[in-house]
Parts: C-alpha cells; structure tokens; sequence
C-alpha cells in the first residue's frame, strides 16, 4: 500500500470515514503520521468549540466577580475557584460517572455520555473559568481615567461596557488569554484517558500515538510525531491570537504595541 493510499484510507478515520479497522502489524511511518493526523481533528474540535463557548461565559464570570451584590458575586467566585482548584482529569472522571447516572434516569442524557458532548462540557467550563479570572484581573486594571472618559461623554450602562470597558479589558488580557487557549488544546489530550471511552476506536491524537506505541513496543517514533503536530498547532494559535492582538492595539503607537509573548503554565 502506498502512502497516498494509506492517507486515503486512514486520513479522516477517526470522524468515521475511510477503513474501519486499524493496520496490526508492518507498521509504517505514512500510517503513523496519518493515523495520529487525523486523531488531532478530535483535539481542534475540542479545543475551538470550548474556547469559543468558553469565551463569553468567561466574560460573564469576570463580571460577575467584580459586581458588587454578593448574590452575582459569590456563584462567580465558587464556579471559578471550583474548576480551577480542582485537576483536569478528576473532572473528566466525575462528569463522566454523573452523565451515566443521569443516562440511567432517562435516555434524553444519552449524548452526554459521549465525549464529543460531554467532554466538550468539561474543557468549556473549565476554561471559562481560567479565562475569567484572567478577565477579572484584566477587569480591575482599567485605567480609571478611561472610565471617567466615558461618563463624561455621557455613556453609561452596557454602552460604556461595550464600548470603553470591555476592549480595554481584553487588550490587557490576551496575552494570558492566549497562554490559556495554548494550554486548552494540549489539554485536549486527557478526554480519551479519563473516563469518556472512544467510540470504534475513534480517538484524538494520543489516542493513536499510544495505539502504536503499545503495539511496536517503540514510544520514540509516535509520540515526537504528536509532538510535532501539537507545536504547528501552536505556532498556529499564537498566528491567529497575534492578528487579534494587533486588532485590539490597532490604535496606539508601534513603540506601545506590546509584542505576544509564549508563557505556558508548567503545572495546572
């Protein structure tokens, strides 16, 4: 079989197309590459669709931290010293357990159970809370003098909100938030080792990265493999949170631009 063959066949396997079975035995290097390729599909669509979702519940959270009724502000502290207290994989563990109780009680809760859904869950909230703390630290830093701006040209409300508080707000924040949306897609890589199983053998990344490594007692070719694809990846995101960082810096100066800059967490 030819590599061209090869990505035919094993290039969009794990959504369901292409063969169904996975090569056991004379492995090769264009099977690992593709194989492992096409797992990071899971990982792109975990990762996009938490951080998009994750985005705007982060915004809320930040808000709500920074009000002034203990009512608003309370469940917004839990919530965030809650997921950001707690590991990861504990959380993928115990929202696993909870959605398959809740599938016993009736059959609605059915998708949950199946990590395109219920996964997806954890890594959106989970993130919405790192995020909102970086939102509310970004939230507290406004400059005064742009809010007192603002009332003195009449604004007030949600106006003010939209159109002084918030810009500011996440143009002192995306430097985090980008480490953050980084550490979201290398996170990605619990869902299939926590308690969400993968359906017919359609996994993410590591999923397949350890299929070959357990099958050719070999870990040194797959897993540089993945770590390859995870650095594009990243080389991708920091591409495309730079564009927005220059959108949102669009007006001040070049000297005051501040340059994106790559800290990722060493332990979460």
């Amino acid at each position: 079989m030819s590599c061209w063959e090869t990505i035919a066949d094993y290039g969009l396997r794990s959504i369901g197309i292409g063969e169904r079975l996975l090569p056991r035995s004379d492995f090769t290097l264009c099977q690992q590459f593709t194989l492992i390729g096409s797992g990071l599909i899971w990982n792109i669509y975990f990762g996009t669709f938490a951080l998009l979702f994750g985005f705007f519940l982060a915004t809320a959270l930040a808000v709500g931290k920074a009000a002034k009724s203990p009512f608003i502000r309370k469940p917004s502290e839990w919530f965030i010293f809650v997921f950001r207290g707690s590991p990861l994989f504990i959380q993928f563990f115990f929202a696993y357990f909870l959605f398959l109780s809740l599938k016993s009680v009736s059959p609605v809760f059915d998708p949950f159970t199946a990590a395109w859904l219920g996964a997806l869950i954890v890594l959106f909230l989970n993130t919405a809370a790192y995020s909102g703390e970086i939102f509310h630290g970004a939230l507290m830093s406004v400059p005064k003098g742009e809010v007192e701006a603002a009332d003195a040209f009449g604004m007030s409300g949600f106006t003010k909100f939209r159109r002084v508080i918030w810009p500011t707000m996440l143009r002192l924040a995306w430097p985090a938030y980008t480490n953050e949306a980084i550490f979201l897609f290398h996170a990605t890589t619990l869902v299939f080792f926590s308690g969400f199983p993968a359906w017919q053998q359609r996994g993410d990344a590591l999923y397949y990265a350890s299929y070959f490594a357990d099958k050719t007692f070999n870990p040194f070719v797959p897993y540089p493999i993945l770590a390859g694809y995870f650095i594009l990846l990243t080389l991708a995101i920091i591409g495309v949170f730079g564009l927005v960082n220059r959108r949102l810096n669009r007006h001040l100066p070049d000297a005051q631009k501040g340059r994106m800059k790559f800290r990722p967490n060493v332990i979460r």
